[in-house]
């Protein structure tokens, strides 16, 4: 075995390992098996994911009490029945969208004839990156690898999501999709907020990634101004 064979095999085992307590007070360890095939970096995988998963929902739930017309044009029976529809958004059927996903569904809720639910298709094509860039699973295992790019790239179409909410225009010059709200008597940047905080995940487990393959992550310009969504599934 080499040098770093045994250290690691340790490592795994007390990763995988618990203590517990039967009926008679006495303990006992117990092995679970996945966990042996986890590394560190695996387990911050798991949480990233999920964390950005959580927060596209959330932004989906507050997008629907700013704009509660949306959820009414998906044909759904409430926000909360919409926001359902997009956690199962692998299990049900989207015909709204044309076998759209990523950027193209995204790009719908920017796009005038656009008849359908523009939340569902903005949140629907940002959770299918997201999924995309963690290569849809929703645990790593030692083996998996992840590719750094598709992760940047997913950080960078945060940015332009946000910039498109706040600057994208009906022919009317109302705002496809209210979100942050700019009047000083009732400022509320919360948007704004969970978007960065998300594009902060994405970008700090693009750099691990990165680190991890031995690689150097290309940081490719990207102006938001121009609103093109970046390719991430397309990515090899």
């Amino acid at each position: 075995m080499r040098a770093w064979g045994l250290p690691l095999l340790c490592t795994l085992l007390l990763a995988g390992c618990a203590t517990e307590m039967d009926r008679q007070g006495r303990t006992g360890t117990k092995v679970d098996v996945k966990y042996l095939a986890k590394t560190e970096i695996d387990r911050i995988a798991d949480a990233n994911r999920a964390e950005v998963v959580d927060g596209l929902l959330l932004i989906a739930d507050k997008l629907y009490k700013r704009n509660p017309k949306e959820w009414k044009r998906g044909g759904q029976a409430s926000r909360e029945a919409a926001v359902d529809r997009l956690r199962q958004r692998e299990t049900g059927a989207w015909p709204e969208l044309e076998g759209r996903r990523e950027g193209q569904a995204a790009a719908l809720a920017f796009t005038e004839a656009y008849s359908g639910d523009r939340v569902a298709a903005l949140v629907y094509g940002l959770l299918t990156m997201v999924d995309a860039a963690f290569d849809n699973k929703q645990e790593f295992y030692l083996f998996d690898d992840l590719n750094e790019t598709k992760l940047y790239n997913s950080a960078r179409n945060m940015e332009i999501a946000i910039w498109k909410l706040g600057n994208d225009r009906l022919a009317n010059g109302e705002l496809f999709l209210l979100s942050n709200e700019l009047d000083p008597a009732r400022r509320n940047l919360s948007f704004e907020r969970e978007f960065g905080r998300l594009t902060g995940l994405l970008d700090f487990m693009a750099k691990i990634v990165a680190d991890r393959n031995g690689r150097t992550l290309s940081r490719v310009t990207q102006s938001v101004i121009g609103g093109i969504f970046l390719p991430v599934g397309l990515l090899k």
